[in-house]
């Protein structure tokens, strides 16, 4: 067989898995593909092998620039030629790769959907050879998925220009009203759909309660020394946990969206290379990360939704071994998620009004602005108007999606600082100037991994909460990256906001309401769902999670958190049957004479009689006393 033998050659595996090869001739006989293959379950190999075996090039669409590097350089190395289009790289060399894609015998072409979106970029792909569409991550296409990206909409357009040549959609994670809004988002035709199951019969599920979260954590990890991820909110947790476990006596290391590529590489080889056990890390970690060791992954928070925490506890046991997925809660939890993901939500209202704000920030009169551009800085923004950052950026991010307006995201790490002189030091240059005191102690109180590593300000806080200017702040931020005491990196790179639509206020955002009040109320929805699967305290949790997913478990998985308490009561209940059956071998007793002899609570005695009077194998006398049948 043709694709066994590329697998074979290339990927030094013996054997597809299931449905990999389904899958894979599906593609080779012209269909129109879907693919819903949980987490570690291969997806890369289902594009791959058929390209190889079809003249031409596959086109693969991923949101996820580390995903394309790391699989570019693993083709690389196998002696495939491949290339990824990601950001950074200027139009003279954007030019020469797709040459290279269009004379060069290249295999693979990796872009992100974004780049679709630039015309004479689409005008190059549709003369190029092109012998397979796969779009990874396709969720993101649908609004009812959970990261949805509305550049994905317009990939339906290669439709038109490539309608003899089949698409191939994957995703890890899809409810069914999602895979079904994925065929049609894409416009697949005549679809073949493969579901794998989203059972993981290695993965222990558990929920802890834990006051002392960090105590938990560290029992674990000593139980389990093998590599170990934990998932926190935000960058000032990561530091601050790996921290806290390095002063443990464990070994551990952080990553987060905040930092520069050199630390994030340098602090995911650590990890890889199993020199430090810990990475400590936000959601920007994991995605096409293949780690098949990692033993435990454990959430500290709760997570947005139960499709980003099936994907990051999917990290765990991919070498088919007996791994751990642990989420520890407290009676607190809930109430952060719900500030963090359902009170930063617009509704039309905020909508409606930052819009027109817009419109006036840009001088945008009623009827006019289509296709106007213009440089654009959030917090400024907000400060203007006295708007929450999140809440606003949550709004022009819906706008964005409903193709109203257009942002470019580069605003979030205009400015980095790290201090490079030790905190003596610094305290020592507060005392000589104190007229720049209110200004650094603001930022060692705002970032408290700044010695460690370069972190991303935001002047305007910085400015507010040492009621200075902002441009005082950047002053003084030259002032001591002049004098050795920081580092820092200032780039004039605000966001690009283009208006797409003329203005028409409360027309334009009508139009659209009803999109923003499904949004909402899925994302309330999705966070019920978490809820419920912390605190429903009578199902096996692997269950739980395949029902979200629409799938049925007859048996308990055995292994979870809920399955071990059942194990654990079902075995002290055996014992407690066996000391009752002995004593009454010995004579009649009533339950509290029972109890008393044992030791056992009323509540358990009584429960086991019970289970002993059903089962037939004692009986009640006239004086309540109970007696073993002979």
């Amino acid at each position: 067989m043709q694709a066994l033998a590329i697998l074979q050659k290339y990927w030094k595996h013996e054997q597809f898995r299931s449905p990999q090869q389904e899958i894979i001739d599906s593609v080779l006989s012209g269909r129109d593909t879907f693919a819903l293959m949980p987490t570690g379950g291969g997806k890369s190999v289902c594009f791959q092998v058929p390209a190889m075996l079809k003249d031409g090039i596959c086109l693969v669409i991923s949101p996820l620039v580390a995903l394309m590097k790391d699989q570019v350089m693993n083709l690389q190395k196998i002696d495939i030629k491949a290339i990824a289009l990601t950001g950074g790289i200027h139009a003279d060399e954007m030019i020469e790769l797709l040459d290279n894609c269009q004379f060069g015998n290249y295999k693979f072409l990796y872009l992100s959907p974004e780049r679709l979106q630039s015309d004479w970029i689409f005008d190059r792909i549709k003369t190029l050879p092109i012998n397979l569409i796969a779009i990874d991550e396709a969720h993101c296409v649908s609004q009812w998925g959970h990261d949805f990206r509305p550049a994905y909409l317009k990939i339906a357009n290669l439709k038109t220009a490539f309608p003899k040549v089949p698409f191939l959609a994957l995703t890890a994670s899809a409810t069914n009203r999602v895979q079904e809004d994925i065929m049609a988002q894409l416009k697949l035709e005549n679809t073949a759909v493969f579901t794998k199951s989203f059972a993981r019969k290695n993965i222990a599920y558990m929920v802890f309660e834990a006051e002392d979260k960090l105590h938990k954590i560290e029992q674990m990890l000593k139980k389990n020394p093998q590599p170990s991820i934990i998932y926190a909110r935000n960058r000032k947790s990561c530091i601050d946990v790996a921290s806290q476990l390095n002063s443990l006596g464990f070994s551990a290391t952080y990553y987060h969206g905040g930092l520069h590529a050199k630390e994030k590489e340098k602090n995911m080889a650590l990890w890889m290379d199993e020199k430090v056990q810990v990475i400590v890390a936000t959601n920007a970690f994991g995605m096409g990360i293949d780690k098949p060791n990692v033993k435990t992954v454990i959430h500290i928070q709760l997570p947005e939704n139960l499709e980003n925490y099936y994907q990051e506890a999917g990290r765990a046991g991919r070498n088919e071994e007996k791994a751990f997925a642990v989420l520890l809660t407290s009676p607190s939890d809930a109430m952060n998620a719900e500030s963090q993901f359902i009170a930063v939500l617009p509704d039309k209202n905020f909508l409606t009004t930052v819009y027109i704000k817009l419109c006036n920030y840009f001088r945008i009169a009623y009827g006019e602005g289509i296709d106007e551009q213009f440089s654009f800085n959030l917090n400024q923004f907000c400060s203007q108007y006295k708007f929450p950052v999140v809440n606003t950026f949550n709004a022009i991010q819906f706008l964005d999606r409903q193709g109203i307006v257009t942002l470019s995201q580069e605003f979030s790490e205009k400015v980095t600082v790290q201090f490079i002189i030790e905190s003596k030091e610094v305290i020592r240059y507060i005392s000589l100037n104190p007229d720049d005191e209110s200004i650094i102690l603001a930022i060692l109180r705002t970032y408290s991994g700044i010695y460690e590593s370069p972190s991303a300000l935001n002047l305007s806080l910085i400015a507010k909460k040492s009621e200075a200017s902002e441009t005082k702040v950047a002053a003084l931020l030259q002032k001591l990256q002049e004098r050795a005491i920081i580092e820092y990196h200032a780039k004039n790179n605000d966001a690009t906001l283009t208006f797409n639509e003329v203005r028409e206020d409360d027309r334009t955002i009508n139009r659209v309401s009803k999109y923003l009040e499904n949004q909402n109320n899925l994302k309330k929805a999705q966070l019920q769902s978490v809820l419920h699967y912390i605190n429903e305290k009578n199902t096996c949790k692997s269950k739980l999670i395949l029902a979200y997913f629409g799938e049925s478990q007859k048996e308990n998985c055995g292994i979870c958190s809920y399955c071990i308490m059942q194990n654990k009561d079902n075995s002290g209940k055996k014992t407690i049957a066996f000391d009752i059956i002995q004593l009454l071998k010995t004579g009649n007793y009533n339950s509290r004479q029972i109890q008393n002899i044992t030791r056992h609570s009323a509540d358990d005695v009584i429960f086991v009689l019970k289970q002993l009077l059903d089962d037939d194998m004692i009986f009640v006398k006239p004086n309540n006393q109970y007696s073993i049948k002979s």
